[in-house]
This record gives C-alpha cells, structure tokens and sequence, in this order.
C-alpha cells in the first residue's frame, strides 16, 4: 500500500482485509505507525496468520502415518475410532474411514475437541469425500454380556465389515483390535494426530449422538439428548429416581446400584 500516512484507519483496514499476503515492510511501517488503530489492526493481522500457519502445519503432520505406509505401498488405509466406551447407557459405536491421501478437509480434529455444529458439518464432508466408510454399533446386551472393551472391538470388526472398500492397513486409536487379518498400527491419542483416525471419531461421535438423541424422545424423564448417557449428575439423579430403563448397561456399578428390580419400559 503507497502512502500509508494519508490513509484512514478504516481504509488500511478494508485493504488489509483484502490481501492474500502482505509484505513484511508494510507490516513493519504498520508496527510503527503513530496511529494505535494502525498499530493494533497490523497486530491483529499477525496474530491471524500465525494461527492459520499453525493450523496449517496441524493439518499437515495429521497426514503423516498414512504418508508413511502409503511409502510402503499401502494404498487403502483406514482410521479406525470409536465412541461411547465411558457412559452408563446406550450403544458403543465405532466408525472406520478411507480418505484420499492429501486431501483438505478443514478443522478437521479429535471429535472431542469440536463443538456439536462442527461435529455435524463435517460428518457430512467426510462421508461426500471418503474413499470408503464404515459404521458399527454394539447395543447394551451385548456389553452386559461381554464387557465394554469387547463390546468396542466387536464395534471397531463391525465398521471395518461395513466399508465398501477393505482396507490393506488400520490405523486405530490406541487399541489393536484382535479377530482382524488386516495389518494394524494403535497409536495413542490417535483421533488427534492422524486424519483417518480423525475422521472415523467424527463418524462414531455423530451418529451415536444421534442414536442417543432418539432414545431422550423414547425416554423423556432420563435426558439422554442432553448428556449422551454420561455419567453427569442430571443422569444419576434420574436414575436413582426412576430406575435403569433398556438402554441401560446393567453391569454398570451405577446402574446396577440405582435399581435391580425390572428395567423402566421394558
């Protein structure tokens, strides 16, 4: 920009608004400017590129164990996540997810570090771009019967099963999933550094939350909707109000603690 003292505060502004990059001399002779608006606006546009290089960078090394195997000749690697090993109630769901390699799709991040909003714009951009996909849900009978982390492999076999392309390699959040031929890489806090693990958290989280949202309509008086069947104190107030009802995971302490008569709606 010529003549930066003649012009206006506002109109640094819209034109710093509407630069792709700005020169660090510009930027500088902004710093300096004995106009604290101008000043502060050069301050603000540095702190914005600092964020999005970082980001940028974020989503870069998110790529790096699928450049890794795909170095080694993998060509369909899968992330593999799961939700809703922690609650008191409802089903375990994993996702299992083949992106193409390289490929943008931003903000993408550890399921729990998105607000529900996010979660659910890019659930739908996920599905449009994968490669492949899969979903898996194990109900509450299953993980009375057999434990939770039994219930999550058999989740985690499920998605795999589900995805119209298999996958030659697996990238999964912290566990190795047994019962499963493919080869197979844990890797811990997984849905945060890798954007196939990523994906499949996103996958899970979305569509068990809505699983749970249809059952706080089937059973109004326990809040499902709101705490996902968490162990919040919303939820063990009305269970020691009312009782377990069918979704509930009986070998649960809590559960089992807050009534062993017959289950509420059965």
């Amino acid at each position: 920009m010529k003549d930066l003292k003649i012009k206006s505060v506002q109109e640094i502004k819209d034109w710093l608004d509407s630069q792709t990059e700005v020169s660090a001399r510009i930027l500088g002779a902004m710093r300096k400017d004995s106009r604290q608006g101008v000043r502060a606006i050069a301050e603000s546009y540095l702190r914005k590129r600092s964020k999005l290089q970082m980001e940028a960078k974020r989503m870069e090394e998110l790529w790096t164990f699928e450049r890794s195997l795909a170095a080694q000749g993998f060509q369909t690697i899968a992330g593999v996540d799961e939700a809703g090993r922690g609650p008191l109630a409802g089903p375990v769901v994993a996702g299992a997810c083949i992106l193409p390699l390289g490929i943008e799709i931003p903000g993408l991040n550890d399921s729990k570090q998105l607000t529900p909003g996010q979660r659910e714009s890019l659930f739908h951009l996920i599905r449009e771009k994968a490669v492949a996909f899969g979903i898996g849900i194990v109900d509450v009978d299953y993980i009375d019967t057999y434990n939770i982390l039994q219930a999550a492999y058999e989740a985690m076999r499920r998605a795999i099963k589900a995805m119209d392309t298999m996958p030659d390699h697996l990238l999964n959040d912290a566990v190795t999933i047994p019962g499963v031929s493919v080869p197979q890489m844990p890797i811990v806090k997984g849905d945060a550094k890798s954007h196939s693990i990523a994906a499949a958290s996103i996958l899970a989280k979305v569509t068990r939350d809505r699983l749970m949202q249809e059952y706080g309509r089937i059973y109004p008086e326990y809040g499902f909707e709101r705490h996902m069947g968490y162990s919040t104190p919303e939820h063990i107030d009305a269970l020691q109000r009312y009782g377990p009802c069918p979704i509930h995971r009986r070998s649960f302490a809590p559960v089992a603690e807050a009534g062993r008569g017959p289950l509420r709606g059965a």
